[in-house]
């Protein structure tokens, strides 16, 4: 019930301090002032609106901050009751078995580097064997031309 108050508070909040930042003029707009667009005329006087805009947005953003740090720390402290089994779609999943683990061999006590295990290969399997680098074997016309010169140099 207290979080949908603060909740509603922190919407009406952002909210206005959106109408008032776009409510407020640029900077540019003060020299515009100058040549008659109507400063006197406002609704706020003829200081213009910058005073009462500035103080509450100000207000507001204050407001917001706090607000923010309030619930912030309600919810921190278990402001709602999380069940702890509640597992949402995974609460009907098994949890598979752990794999039996065999004894590690004893280590050397002259290392104190763990060795890494050693896993047998399975029966029935071999290792593949290591793939030799492929040979070219269509001669290049480099290769054509090169010969044809070097047949030329053992005639002469």
């Amino acid at each position: 019930m207290l979080l949908t108050i603060f909740n509603v508070f922190y919407i009406l909040i952002a909210v206005a301090m959106v109408a008032l930042i776009l409510l407020q003029r640029g900077a540019g707009a003060d020299a515009g002032s100058g040549f008659g667009s109507g400063a006197s005329a406002t609704v706020f006087g003829a200081r213009g609106s910058a005073n009462f805009l500035s103080r509450a947005t100000a207000v507001l953003a204050g407001l917001f901050f706090l607000l923010s740090l309030g619930m912030g720390m309600y919810l921190g402290r278990g402001g709602i009751a999380k069940p702890q089994n509640d597992l949402g779609i995974m609460s009907g999943v098994e949890v598979p078995a752990a794999p039996a683990t065999t004894a590690p061999a004893a280590a050397s006590p002259a290392s104190d580097v763990p060795q890494a295990p050693v896993a047998a290969p399975a029966a029935g399997t071999e290792t593949p064997a290591v793939p030799q680098p492929a040979t070219p074997a269509v001669a290049t016309k480099a290769d054509d031309k090169t010969e044809a010169k070097a047949d030329e140099s053992k005639k002469n």
